[in-house]
């Protein structure tokens, strides 16, 4: 049977829970059509995060892998489209590093594209009522970390890779004062990734663009 990778961050900046991580332990095990889901939980330290979730590949083979992370202030599933070779933190990862202007992969590319169908991902999502849009940019903490750092380990490996970032869930958004998604919409909208992306290797011709 065909396997989907999902994996998610643990909590991190203070917060005693990622929505990440609390998505991917519903979804630990659960069977869509043609494939399985196993999942897999994520340091947010800077190396490590990408070691782990290579480890979780070299177990357990999977035809293709959804990284996943929280992003506040964002109230859609959004697709990221571009990871790019740049380390920036904000703000220190849970280990305390706190890299500026550094590489992810010394001498390695300026940027790795998904090769997920994210544009065939937004428009399922948006069918279902799920809020969804593409990104292009993943940021330049431990997430885009571990999304340029995966692409650049499955670059000649016929593994397809993308991250995708969730909103906070209710109880994370003070007051009410940033956007949130339920976690039940989380973990549908993240089967229905995985859905997606084992049924369709190709993506699907339609704009997804942004003007700013």
């Amino acid at each position: 049977m065909k396997k989907v990778l999902i994996t998610g961050f643990e909590p991190f900046g203070g917060d005693a829970i990622n929505p990440a991580l609390e998505a991917v332990k519903r979804l630990e095990a659960v069977a869509i059509e043609d494939a399985m889901i196993v999942t897999c939980p994520v340091p947010v330290i800077r190396h490590e995060s990408v070691n782990t979730v290579i480890d979780a590949i070299e177990a357990h083979q999977p035809d293709c892998v959804i990284t996943v992370g929280q992003a506040a202030g964002r109230g859609v599933i959004t697709p990221e489209r571009v990871a790019i070779n740049v380390d920036d933190f904000r703000i220190p990862d849970n280990a305390g590093h706190q890299p500026i202007d550094e590489p992810v992969v010394a001498d390695g590319p300026d940027a790795y594209f998904s090769t997920l169908p994210i544009k065939r991902i937004v428009q399922t999502l948006q069918k279902q009522g799920i809020p969804s849009q593409i990104s292009n940019s993943a940021g330049t903490f431990v997430c885009n970390h571990l999304f340029y750092g995966i692409q650049h380990y499955l670059k000649d490996k016929p593994i397809r890779h993308g991250f995708v970032h969730i909103p906070l869930l209710p109880e994370q958004a003070a007051n009410g004062s940033q956007p949130s998604m339920s976690l039940e919409m989380i973990v549908e909208g993240l089967r229905l990734v995985a859905q997606v992306c084992i049924a369709n290797e190709n993506d699907i011709l339609v704009s997804g663009g942004s003007i700013c």
